[in-house]
């Protein structure tokens, strides 16, 4: 490559790489994996470690992050909030120990302490307290200016609003993130509600924390795992592990899987170990992080412009496969989104073999130019269903055309629509017999109305035969006509009538998240059921004035949520339905006590270990209704543990950081409940 051809390129890869950064920091929309963002990365820092003439100031090599854009506050960072180098393979990494022992004085045959820990695919953050208050919470930006995202990081539930005695003055960074369940149920619901999904956790964290509205922030899951003790109370520690000990002692949740190692061996174990058995985390890592221990020996290493020299993050190689696209067929959801997936000549990936991945909706398959007949890349994640990242141009055939969004709905043939502003299309017919059984199925799932027995197979011949044409008919089905249908015998029958017989005793709040409204979740249908304890009731309240004010004042519900319920229960169908399912069940007050001091109120409550009483969600409710926040980790800043049979090592946790644990029947003596 010639002088001028390398500048090309450089000025070329220079422009891709702001362009896909802006896209990833300021609109959490990228438009390439982060494999492929790293490639054109290690590129551009290939051709300017031979041409170091063309190294500019501006370079995204010499730079962390991106300049912040957003309209929240900015905040400089008191201490520079950089980078990671990257390293991808063991021998770049025993590269990286050799620069290390070099740039901070040390020999080959000295000692050299390491940490390990697992690189959480979310939003770096950095939180003062002072006088043991949270006083600040700043997102990474560019590395000296972040942005103050105080108001919504004061929402998420593992970071303590106050420090424990004696800490006072605190500078911590952290990770905040997705877990892997909560991301897959938030794309669900964007999806239902014609929205665009987030392409993966970090994405959704960083949309997340720039909401303008902290209901909003504090409906979604986000959990935040600290990583450095920048400085307690003015002084930095003398080594990064007594740093994470001494934040975990003020409260703060460091990540269990952190660990210690003598030399990089160890280190290499530990990666080696998480690269096989990372899909059993409750979280997304694409790598581990990897640290000198000691504070004098970072201090010896210093750091670059962008990232400090005494630590590198290896990066794990992306879980991805090529396969041919058959077909794209299109599945219609129960608020009658129509989502394309993409048929797949089946292929293994990541131990199991994928032979059906999500497209999202039609703007995605446009963007990235996926025809059927395609050779596409598929990546499996911590997503129960794999995604196509693209095609591969290269082994395009010339009878490849491109996919159009379909004209009609394909279970019932009504005309599909597009809202304005919604990605997606839609059925808009209520009563069409593919949204009816995504509806159905919703209904009978166990943190919804829990009815054991009415599965898919079973939903089908009940909608095929035109036994059930909206929720409410399912009561009445008897076993007389149950019985008669395939793979239905008298006991089976039996059993089913009264299992749909028990659901209804199920709370309210269960009900009102079986009927599948958009945007009423399980937490938003918990809110609303403290507020009101019917159908009838909540249909009246949805059609008076006063309505979005009267659903806005509630806690953690936005003016979407508002909206939904209202078209809901002042719509034709809506109505019809409150009508007929309104008598089967009765009304039920589950008004929380937390305002007038009930008996968890404001505590940090875990559950562990199971309940003979009642399964794990019943218990959640109960204790939310009674003001308790629970948590799924225990911390010092944890109230209660309520330890049942085979309770394990939660309870361990509590008896060594002193938490008050509570057996079944204390539990149920708080509540006012028996056994």
């Amino acid at each position: 490559m010639s002088n001028d051809q390398a500048r090309e390129e450089a000025a070329r890869l220079r422009e891709a790489l702001w362009r896909h950064r802006y896209l990833y920091y300021s609109k959490a929309q990228p438009e390439i994996t982060d494999a492929a963002y790293d490639q054109l990365e290690q590129q551009l820092t290939a051709l300017e470690k031979q041409h170091p003439e063309l190294i500019t100031p501006d370079s995204p090599t010499q730079r962390v992050g991106y300049p912040v854009t957003s309209d929240l506050p900015q905040q400089r960072h008191s201490v520079p909030m950089l980078s990671l180098e990257n390293a991808y393979s063991e021998q770049e990494l025993i590269e990286w120990e050799r620069r290390l022992r070099r740039v901070s004085g040390l020999g080959i045959s000295d000692p050299l302490a390491y940490s390990a820990e697992h690189k959480i695919d979310g939003v770096s953050v950095s939180v003062i307290y002072e006088s043991g208050v949270l006083v600040r919470a700043i997102s990474r930006g560019d590395g000296q200016i972040g942005e103050e995202i105080t108001h919504n990081a004061r929402t998420i539930a593992s970071l303590p609003l106050r420090l424990n005695p004696p800490f006072s003055a605190l500078l911590a960074r952290g990770e905040v993130f997705f877990p892997k369940a909560g991301f897959a149920a938030l794309n669900r619901e964007r999806e239902e509600a014609g929205l665009a999904p987030f392409a993966n956790p970090r994405n959704a964290a960083a949309g997340t924390l720039r909401l303008q509205d902290p209901a909003l922030v504090a409906a979604r899951p986000l959990e935040l795992h600290f990583w450095q003790a920048v400085s307690i109370d003015g002084v930095p520690p003398e080594d990064h592990f007594t740093g994470l000990s001494r934040l975990s002692q003020a409260g703060l949740l460091i990540n269990p899987h952190t660990r210690a190692g003598q030399g990089l061996e160890e280190v290499l174990e530990f990666i080696r170990q998480w690269e096989s058995e990372r899909d059993s985390l409750p979280y997304e890592i694409d790598g581990v992080v990897v640290k000198a221990l000691s504070h004098q020996i970072q201090q010896a290493a210093g750091e670059t412009s962008k990232a400090p020299r005494w630590a590198v993050a290896f990066k794990y190689a992306a879980e991805q496969a090529q396969t041919r696209l058959l077909s794209i067929t299109v599945q219609v959801g129960r608020t009658g989104v129509l989502t394309p997936v993409a048929e797949l000549d089946p292929v293994r990936l990541a131990g199991t073999t994928v032979s059906r991945a999500t497209l999202h909706n039609y703007e995605e398959i446009a963007r990235l130019d996926i025809r059927v007949g395609d050779t596409v890349v598929v990546e499996k994640g911590g997503e129960v269903i794999p995604k196509v990242n693209g095609p591969v141009l290269s082994r395009r055939p010339a009878s490849a055309v491109p996919s159009m969004p379909p004209l009609r709905c394909p279970m019932c043939g009504t005309e599909a629509v597009r809202a304005e502003g919604e990605v997606a299309y839609r059925c808009p017919n209520a009563t069409c017999p593919a949204r009816l059984r995504e509806s159905l199925r919703h209904f009978a799932r166990r943190d919804a109305l829990d009815i054991e027995g009415l599965g898919p197979a079973l939903i089908d011949q009940l909608v095929e035969r035109g036994l059930v044409k909206d929720l409410a008919d399912l009561y009445r089905l008897d076993a007389a006509v149950l019985s008669n249908l395939d793979r239905m015998g008298t006991k089976s029958a039996e059993t089913l009538v009264a299992q749909l017989a028990a659901s209804r005793e199920r709370p309210f709040s269960r009900l009102l998240y079986g009927l599948g409204i958009r945007h009423v979740g399980e937490r938003a249908a918990r809110v609303i059921a403290r507020h009101v304890s019917g159908l009838k009731a909540l249909a009246a309240h949805a059609a008076s004035d006063n309505a979005a004010e009267f659903f806005e004042t509630m806690p953690d519900l936005g003016p979407e949520t508002a909206h939904s319920l209202i078209s809901f229960f002042t719509s034709q169908a809506g109505s019809e339905l409150v009508d007929r399912l309104a008598p089967l069940f009765p009304d039920r007050a589950e008004i929380s006590t937390a305002a007038e001091g009930g008996p968890f109120k404001a505590k940090t409550v875990v559950l562990t270990g199971t309940l003979s009483s009642m399964d794990r969600r019943t218990a959640t409710e109960r204790l939310e209704a009674a003001g308790a926040r629970i948590s799924s980790s225990v911390s010092k800043r944890t109230d209660y543990v309520i330890a049942g049979d085979e309770a394990g090592s939660k309870s361990d946790k509590a008896r060594e950081l002193g938490v008050r644990i509570l057996n079944e029947a204390e539990f149920l003596a708080r509540i006012g409940s028996k056994k």
